[in-house]
């Protein structure tokens, strides 16, 4: 046996990250076992895009699919890292040659009010939350939590991310509201423009009855990270087409907006949230400054928090401040560790990492125009750029596997066997697109208003 076939490489998470991580290390002549907490390995590309970019899922999610279908890699659905297998049991027990951290950022972070968790799905809602349930609870067999979207919610946030919540806030709403009127429209004649459809119908939102949604953000609408940028040079430019982005978006959706306002304060009246009180802010130095004095009263029955996503914190993996700690070549090595490494967003942080800067050659009213979501073009860039960084990341890495940590035909008989265990256990038989037949999640299609209603 070559020394590169003495390796078995764990990796947690199966999405963009971890099916990247796991395919260049297949290729090179590793055995590879890729844990994923889902049935299936989309992570965010599944949950973290609202439902009706489904032909962009299938895509993405079949590039994924293609890279597991490796014959030196073994999947292993249903099976949570801290929950089903505990860290220290995976590097300590298992005796796998190293285990990469592919785990994504899943962890909404938390607003800045003491006191406010309480109110978690009672008056507040998370981004991470509202998405999977908004993608997921149209489904005949859905049973998680449900949420009921009143008018005049409030959102807290200012990046792409919060448009979506936004946007399906404002579609959600104003289906309701034509429904009553007898008038049908599916959730992808409403993404297109919820204007048109207003114009189509000769209606107002005020024929509605509703007063639309609030966007509230600590800066100003040029400060949204819309449109990032690389340099200098750039950033006036960014700043315009974030701040027209932002315009033709509200336009289009029907939605208010606030700037230059941060969160400080619960209303809570006999218990129950009300509100949320926010002080106005100067922008210097691309900081939010508090203005002394300030506060005012945002009174709403709903607030939606989307201000970013960390990394699950997990018994074992050192942290620091909130992310994962690292070092390293490549600044991928968990630190106290020789061999267990992250990549992607678990090193980050962030739901994203910085896009390259092609797609903001268009205008933005040309986007627009062709009905062409921004963020499509933007997800798409970011995957790829992820999965590049990865690469980069790996080829770090396998280096220091396969010089440092050899193991012996014995320890990865060993190993088969305890996945072997866990496949039987969730009822997987290594037929993956059996599986995948089995349990993927239902989608929406033009034709199921009444399962939006």
């Amino acid at each position: 046996m070559s020394n590169i076939n003495q390796h078995y490489i764990a990796v947690i998470g199966g999405s963009v990250a971890g099916s990247e991580a796991a395919i260049q290390l297949a290729e090179k002549g590793f055995k590879v076992a890729v844990f994923d907490q889902m049935a299936l390995p989309y992570g965010k590309i599944e949950d973290g895009l609202p439902k009706w970019h489904v032909k962009l899922r299938d895509k993405e999610e079949g590039i994924i699919d293609q890279k597991l279908q490796h014959p030196n890699i073994r999947f292993i659905p249903n099976c949570s890292l801290g929950r089903d297998i505990q860290f220290d049991q995976l590097v300590n027990e298992w005796n796998f040659s190293a285990v990469i951290l592919a785990i994504g950022a899943w962890k909404d972070r938390q607003l800045a009010i003491p006191g406010i968790e309480k109110f978690i799905n009672k008056g507040l809602i998370y981004q991470n939350q509202f998405i999977k349930w908004f993608n997921h609870y149209h489904e005949k067999d859905y049973s998680g939590i449900h949420y009921e979207i009143p008018d005049g919610v409030g959102v807290i946030g200012g990046g792409l991310a919060s448009i979506d919540v936004i946007k399906i806030v404002q579609i959600y709403t104003v289906q309701k509201a034509l429904a009553k009127k007898g008038i049908v429209e599916d959730i992808f004649s409403l993404e297109r423009g919820i204007d048109r459809v207003l114009e189509k119908h000769d209606l107002t939102m005020k024929d509605l009855g509703l007063k639309g949604a609030t966007l509230i953000y600590r800066k100003t609408a040029r400060d949204m990270p819309l449109r990032p940028y690389d340099s200098e040079d750039q950033r006036e430019k960014s700043r315009e087409v974030s701040e027209k982005m932002l315009t033709i978006s509200m336009d289009r959706y029907k939605f208010n907006f606030i700037p230059n306002s941060i969160a400080v304060k619960a209303i809570v009246n006999n218990s129950k949230l009300e509100g949320i009180v926010f002080q106005k802010t100067l922008v210097k130095d691309e900081q939010s400054i508090p203005i002394e004095g300030s506060e005012f009263n945002f009174y709403s029955p709903l607030i939606i928090s989307s201000i970013g996503s960390l990394p699950e914190l997990i018994s074992g993996i050192p942290v620091k401040s909130n992310l994962l700690n690292t070092t390293g070549p490549g600044g991928c090595q968990i630190t106290g560790f020789k061999n267990v490494f992250a990549v992607g967003n678990a090193v980050t942080g962030r739901g994203n990492i910085k896009e390259s800067r092609s797609h903001g050659r268009a205008s933005v009213d040309k986007i627009f125009e062709l009905h062409l979501d921004p963020k499509i073009r933007q997800f798409q860039t970011k995957l790829r750029t992820l999965e590049s960084k990865t690469g980069d990341q790996v080829r770090e890495i396998s280096g220091q596997i396969q010089v440092n940590h050899p193991i012996s035909q014995e320890t990865i008989l060993s190993i088969d066997k305890k996945i072997d265990g866990i496949q039987k256990k969730v009822g997987y038989d290594g037929d993956y697109f059996k599986w995948k037949e089995k349990h993927l999640w239902e989608r929406v299609e033009d034709n199921s208003i009444k399962a939006e209603l």
